[in-house]
């Protein structure tokens, strides 16, 4: 990551522009917090840091869903509707990444035509690299940098539904489950623990013949959410229906979320999300930073490689290996 912070402009001018709303500026700093470099983590904590007293005010929504049910086109839709309401709207979409390249290689903002022209969205393809759950590795980090850039929603598309793929709800107020009609029990079974997480769900392509079966799926997964415990937050999500593609549905969803965000801001549970989430960040950090740490370091590398090669010759269980490389950390 070569001259972020330039000598015509050091931190403070950087994060001047940052809250202006730049936009050039914006996906520089996204670029920054995703670099491994040293010295760029450095810089990076050094910014985040910064612009800190101006985060936490934005709405984050997390969105979710089946590959096929229509995530992007829904997001373009949604997203052009809260910009003709005046509010800026960010897009953080998550790819899948190339096993090789380790790069994004669906290209999410081609597919959300209208909303990546709009001026008051900004969008940025990322790759999810070496993370799970669904998200890229600093995702947290770009939505503090897209609340400080001044944009009011935050929408954190995740790669699409499966077992790993839930850490996006540890990091977002709101977690909307997209699902299509007549997808087949088959799913049912790895949507569970989604459903069970899921603030709203929205039946989508609820339209032509397909909107008949959109509206019996609608009854059947909001009698399915009946059977859940309730929510730790004290609400009670709910299920709707909508076409992207007319248009139809969308003001209704942004209402749910309005109703979410009072209700939860009313009874304080809003904040206590918040605040368990940075708890949770902070322990996960830990985690990945003592990993990283120990992988690099040339002072554990021959004990590793050592216990690598009795691990492979099966003299030696990994638990037990794992527990001789933190012997040597706490020394």
């Amino acid at each position: 990551m070569k001259h972020v912070f330039k000598q015509k402009s050091p931190l403070k001018q950087f994060v001047s522009e940052l809250l202006s709303g730049n936009t050039v500026t914006l996906a520089r700093a996204i670029t920054l917090c995703e670099s491994q470099k040293t010295a760029d983590r450095k810089k990076a904590n050094d910014l985040l840091q910064e612009i800190l007293p101006h985060t936490g005010r934005s709405l984050r929504i997390g969105i979710t869903g089946s590959p096929g049910v229509g995530k992007s086109t829904f997001i373009d839709a949604f997203g052009k509707s809260l910009t003709s309401l005046g509010k800026k709207v960010s897009v953080l979409a998550i790819d899948p990444s190339s096993a090789k390249t380790k790069g994004s290689i669906l290209g999410d903002r081609t597919r959300m035509e209208e909303l990546s022209k709009d001026p008051l969205a900004f969008i940025r393809p990322t790759a999810t690299g070496n993370s799970l759950g669904g998200v890229a590795d600093k995702t947290r980090e770009a939505i503090l940098l897209c609340e400080a850039a001044g944009y009011e929603i935050i929408i954190v598309e995740t790669v699409g539904v499966g077992q790993s793929e839930t850490t996006v709800r540890g990091m977002v107020d709101f977690f909307l489950l997209l699902q299509l009609a007549g997808a087949g029990d088959e799913l049912q079974g790895i949507k569970k623990g989604i459903m069970e997480m899921a603030d709203g769900l929205v039946i989508t392509k609820a339209d032509g013949e397909n909107e008949k079966r959109a509206r019996q799926a609608q009854t059947e997964f909001q009698h399915a959410l009946h059977l859940f415990q309730p929510s730790e937050l004290g609400w009670t999500p709910k299920v709707l229906t909508c076409s992207a593609l007319e248009k139809k549905g969308i003001d209704e969803i942004w209402k749910l979320i309005e109703a979410f965000h009072s209700f939860t801001t009313k009874n304080k549970s809003f904040r206590k999300n918040r605040d368990r989430q940075n708890l949770s960040w902070f322990h996960e950090s830990i985690d990945s930073l003592l990993k990283r740490d120990i992988f690099q370091s040339s002072k554990y590398s021959t004990k590793i490689k050592s216990m690598e090669k009795k691990i492979s010759s099966g003299k030696i269980m990994p638990s037990l290996a794992a527990d001789e490389i933190l012997k040597m950390l706490l020394k």
